[in-house]
């Protein structure tokens, strides 16, 4: 597949790119599908760098259908956690109160803020959190909801939608550990419930990145039902590990996403550094 497309910008500019190896995107979206499912952190995490990095899309439309991509990717996880009772649905509803607003602050933030501090701040949280997973027990579950709890789900949600738009991370990687760990929710409980509340956000992102002309649909397609059939058999092996091999694993998922991160950081650095001697030159 190397015939030519052309990609249409917010601007009305068209720039030609090579159309996509629809086979390696099925490959990113097998991978993708998997790991969603098993930690309910809606795949973005593989499909992103895989477009990018694989299929040579470019960064913002990546994000963009990476977005659409995760729809059937959450919907076949999210089937697979409620067959097996594993959703917590009042959790999930001030969640998504949280999260749809801080995207929307996230969005605006990203033109004001440094991304370089913003980023150094989630890299330490994670590492933060992975730690404290490595180190916490078996949990009992969450206590009965109490006005206390839904504002602190709402602010977790909040700070979820917030980075989401700030980093372009997966909520699933804030939301999982901050149940687990703030919570004491079961693992496999707060992954389903982290799952229900990625449907909604992939919906109202896909429509708004659409208007700008950031998502490729068909990449996406292929990329989401590849991945629906493995987010299925994640969901099933989530539902049959303990909670302590659970966190381990969610841990070290952690570590990776911190690292990704940090190399993201050291490429900002330095593309700002060869700008600014370009600047002088």
């Amino acid at each position: 597949m190397s015939s030519d497309a052309t990609t249409m910008t917010p601007s009305g500019d068209a720039t030609p790119r090579s159309t996509p190896d629809l086979r390696i995107v099925a490959l990113v979206g097998i991978a993708a599908g998997a790991l969603g499912g098993l930690f309910g952190v809606g795949g973005g995490l593989i499909i992103v760098p895989g477009l990018v990095l694989v299929v040579k899309l470019e960064r913002r439309l990546a994000n963009g259908t990476s977005l659409a991509a995760t729809l059937p990717i959450a919907l076949a996880s999210l089937s697979t956690y409620l067959y097996n009772g594993n959703v917590d649905w009042a959790v999930a509803g001030f969640l998504a109160c949280g999260t749809i607003v801080g995207a929307i602050i996230g969005t605006k933030l990203l033109t004001i803020l440094p991304k370089r501090t913003i980023t150094i701040v989630f890299i330490v949280t994670v590492l933060a959190t992975a730690a404290r997973l490595f180190t916490t027990a078996d949990t009992a579950g969450r206590d009965n909801a109490t006005i206390y709890t839904g504002l602190l789900l709402v602010v977790i949600g909040l700070a979820t939608g917030t980075l989401s738009g700030l980093l372009g991370i997966g909520g699933g990687v804030v939301m999982v550990p901050a149940m687990v760990v703030g919570l004491d929710m079961v693992p496999v409980i707060a992954k389903g419930t982290s799952v229900a509340v990625i449907v909604p956000t992939s919906i109202m992102g896909t429509i708004r990145n659409r208007k700008t002309a950031y998502v490729d649909l068909k990449v996406a397609t292929v990329a989401g039902l590849s991945g629906a059939v493995t987010a299925v058999m994640g969901g099933m092996i989530a539902d049959s590990i303990s909670t302590s091999l659970s966190n381990i694993m969610f841990a070290f998922l952690l570590l990776f996403v911190a690292g990704t991160q940090f190399v993201t950081l050291r490429s900002d650095r330095r593309a700002d550094l060869a700008a600014a001697a370009v600047d002088v030159d």
